[in-house]
């Protein structure tokens, strides 16, 4: 999810140019996105007898498009327009051989103000089933204040569209690892995206007084075979091949897992059924690095 300046003073959309939007559809579309990704998610929902879906940071629509061709119903908000023109597209060029997107309501969407998307998103009337935050998209929402106030602001508002007995399925990188060793973990990177359009992703971790309080990630993804003129820069590929790449910059609040697990916990309840996956894994081996923490919790 890219946050927009109209949403909270000072947050920007880091895909507002359209050049990180365009790359990033590239990046994570695509079979490779949806195999074992699709496969983990749609067991995950249907354990939890889950049908409705708020897909609350949709981006270019990947998610929503495979949750409704498993069975879903599905209904989407981002705050990137830019980003949002691709699930725009989808729905117009598949909504001819598949009536299930004729329903499909994507619009423009707030996690600071869910409720007020009413003028292209009808909300269930008691509530969905299930809410998504998926992607590290939550650590878009910067910290201004210091004080965690945006973040759990946004994650009371996912309770709030949830009903009783739904789930919130909300995921962040493994902060702790890159805070501690200024890299990414290497052991899933193909779970959420296509590794092979990856060339380098450099992170660079900022601190202040001692804290963490940003990770940047530059990437450098491979667009061999797509058209975008000079907007280029060339690489030498180990092999000796030169490959046209595309640069792009995102910038991340780096949540912590105890944090941000007390965080969730504070907003849900106390007593809450809180699940952490390591990369959808529930038993994980033991001297395993998860790229990603996935928390489920039940709304009660």
């Amino acid at each position: 999810m890219g946050m927009t300046t109209q949403l909270v003073n000072g947050v920007q959309d880091q895909y507002s140019d359209g050049k990180a939007a365009q790359v990033w559809n590239l990046y994570i579309g695509g079979k490779k996105r949806t195999g074992e990704y699709k496969e983990n998610m749609v067991k995950l929902l249907k354990e939890h007898d889950v049908q409705n879906v708020l897909d609350a940071a949709c981006g270019t629509g990947v998610d929503s498009v495979m949750l409704l061709e498993a069975g879903f119903t599905v209904k989407s908000v981002d705050a990137s327009d830019k980003m949002l023109k691709y699930a725009y597209k989808l729905r117009w060029q598949r909504h001819k051989n598949n009536p299930v997107y004729d329903d499909w309501e994507i619009g423009e969407g707030d996690w600071l103000d869910l409720e007020n998307c009413e003028d292209t998103i009808a909300h269930p009337e008691h509530g969905y089933d299930a809410v998504l935050c998926i992607g590290n998209s939550f650590a878009h929402l910067p910290d201004f204040a210091g004080d965690n106030s945006l973040h759990k602001l946004a994650i009371s508002n996912f309770h709030k569209m949830l009903k009783p007995g739904g789930i919130l399925i909300i995921d962040h990188r493994n902060y702790d690892y890159i805070i501690k060793h200024g890299a990414l973990p290497n052991c899933s990177s193909k779970l959420y995206y296509q590794g092979d359009r990856i060339h380098k992703i450099k992170t660079s971790v900022l601190t202040v007084d001692t804290q963490a309080t940003m990770v940047t990630l530059d990437y450098e993804i491979d667009i061999t075979g797509i058209p975008f003129g000079k907007d280029q820069s060339m690489r030498e590929k180990p092999d000796g091949r030169i490959i046209p790449v595309s640069n792009f910059r995102l910038s991340y609040y780096p949540h912590r897992l105890a944090n941000f697990s007390a965080m969730l916990a504070e907003e849900f309840g106390e007593g809450v059924e809180h699940q952490i996956l390591s990369d959808f894994q529930k038993d994980p081996p033991v001297d395993y690095i998860p790229s990603y923490y996935v928390h489920v919790l039940k709304k009660q």
